[in-house]
């Protein structure tokens, strides 16, 4: 059973009216190098010609103080990648920058088009010719036709893009004279506005962002809705499901809350932190174990380990060290990067465990090969029982809205008891969290968050199985 853990999706940031737009956008994409770790990049605008810097790798490995100089504008939209589809190369790495009649446009997307591979066919079909294979330029194809035929005037085109477009989207475009920022009707994907003391308007994948530049939050993007930052101010209107006034999401991804975001970022109007040790407390309470020790499993289920320990009053203590240097495992292009990312980046200590009986908390529990060798890691340390407790549910189906695990055959528990992971984990007991206890922790209403993943209840159909090298392998079979 290969082990590929969790594969993230993307960051997204945008500055409107700010002479250091580059530079802020930087720090930035700093802040939110956890939602990828492939390429990042940034775009900027003096009003009239759109300037690109994309590379692969950390923002520290692709952006510099000269780098960011040449960028230097008072707008810009930045963004850092991890491929949900689409391989990691330079082409695919964002923001895209095309041109067509309409002038330029860059784009950046966090999220995942159910329908790309049926739309990019049909655009082939006519003769169109794509210059990636990520699921992004799609909608570049159909912005150039709506566009070109609504003839620069009404009906809106980019409502027209967007409706013909399914799955999970948080956009950035960027135009000469504009910012657009985009949240699909559904609300997959978290997109937040902010305000720098300049006045400069911002929107980000994560408020985390808005620290990091010492900006304000205002509020979040509601589902359905585009918003416009120009010169003259900020507009917004809506699409799809978001034609009714306060809309609220209907299929929040609730991993953002379990995995994927900064512990101190606010998502879908909660803090981060504050839900994930909810959550551990929850998972106390469903699966008390007597142990001498509560050791997380860094970093993401040290939230849920420190509500485990309070709720239980079994002391929590270190029983990892962990590089910072390493990066995250779960982000990385490839299996071997991401095993050996997972060994730099743990080690036990050995004098904490030995002779112990441990509750190791968990965030989640993927693939299992990566659990399954951190487990051998403690036995071999010496600890005398381990008992895994997990602070989500069994992650039974795959995803197909922005995370990358889009085949049930690679996860731990589809088709397998509990029991049956417990023995190939080789733990002395296993529990998860329970899908009604983990939807007790969070703000919304359980019907307002996404959880196909734990139930299969997907919030919408997908027309076809979506697959990451779906458009590699197409495009090999056009030219074999």
């Amino acid at each position: 059973m290969p082990d590929r853990s969790i594969q993230h999706h993307c960051g997204l940031f945008g500055v409107f009216g700010h002479p250091e737009a580059a530079y802020l956008a930087q720090l930035a994409l700093y802040a939110q190098q956890h939602r990828g770790q492939e390429s990042a990049g940034i775009c900027t605008t003096d009003g009239e010609q759109l300037k690109r810097h994309v590379g692969m790798g950390l923002v520290g490995d692709v952006f510099d103080h000269r780098k960011t100089a040449e960028l230097r504008n008072p707008a810009a939209i930045g963004h850092v990648r991890y491929s949900t589809t689409g391989s990691d190369t330079i082409a695919n790495s964002q923001p895209l920058l095309f041109e067509f009649a309409g002038g330029q446009v860059a784009i950046a997307h966090n999220g995942t088009l159910t329908n790309a591979a049926l739309l990019r066919r049909n655009f082939e079909n006519e003769g169109h010719i794509f210059q990636t294979t990520c699921d992004t330029e799609v909608i570049i194809h159909l912005l150039a036709k709506f566009a070109h035929s609504a003839g620069g005037g009404p009906p809106d085109p980019l409502v027209r893009v967007l409706g013909h477009l399914q799955g999970a989207y948080s956009l950035l475009l960027l135009f000469p004279d504009r910012i657009v920022a985009v949240r699909d009707p559904m609300g997959f994907r978290p997109l937040s506005l902010g305000r720098t003391a300049e006045g400069a308007q911002v929107i980000v994948s994560e408020t985390c962002a808005l620290d990091m530049i010492d900006a304000e939050y205002v509020r979040d993007l509601e589902p359905g809705e585009i918003v416009t930052i120009t010169r003259e101010g900020t507009s917004s209107r809506r699409f799809g499901n978001g034609d009714r006034p306060s809309a609220d999401p209907q299929a929040a991804c609730i991993f953002e809350m379990i995995y994927f975001a900064d512990p101190s970022s606010d998502v879908f109007g909660e803090n981060v932190h504050m839900v994930r040790e909810r959550m551990g407390r929850r998972l106390a309470r469903e699966n008390p174990v007597e142990a001498d020790l509560v050791v997380p499993v860094p970093n993401c289920a040290r939230c849920a380990a420190i509500g485990y320990a309070h709720e239980s009053g079994i002391r929590l203590e270190r029983g990892f060290t962990t590089s910072h240097y390493a990066g995250r495992s779960f982000i990385m292009p490839s299996q071997t990067s991401r095993d050996l990312a997972v060994k730099m980046k743990l080690n036990v200590i050995k004098q904490v465990v030995n002779g112990k009986r441990l509750v190791v908390v968990e965030d989640s529990v993927v693939r299992g090969t990566t659990t399954r060798g951190k487990m051998g890691a403690l036995r071999r340390a010496g600890a005398r029982e381990i008992h895994l407790r997990v602070a989500s549910p069994p992650i039974r189906h795959p995803c197909y809205f922005g995370i990358d695990f889009p085949d049930p055959n690679e996860l731990a528990a589809s088709g397998r008891t509990v029991e049956e992971i417990r023995q190939y984990l080789g733990v002395d007991s296993l529990h998860y969290l329970s899908q009604e206890g983990m939807l007790e922790c969070v703000r919304m209403s359980p019907s307002q968050y996404c959880t196909a993943c734990f139930s299969g209840d997907y919030p919408i159909d997908t027309e076809e199985p979506v697959e990451k090298f779906a458009l590699e392998r197409h495009q090999l079979r056009l030219f074999p």
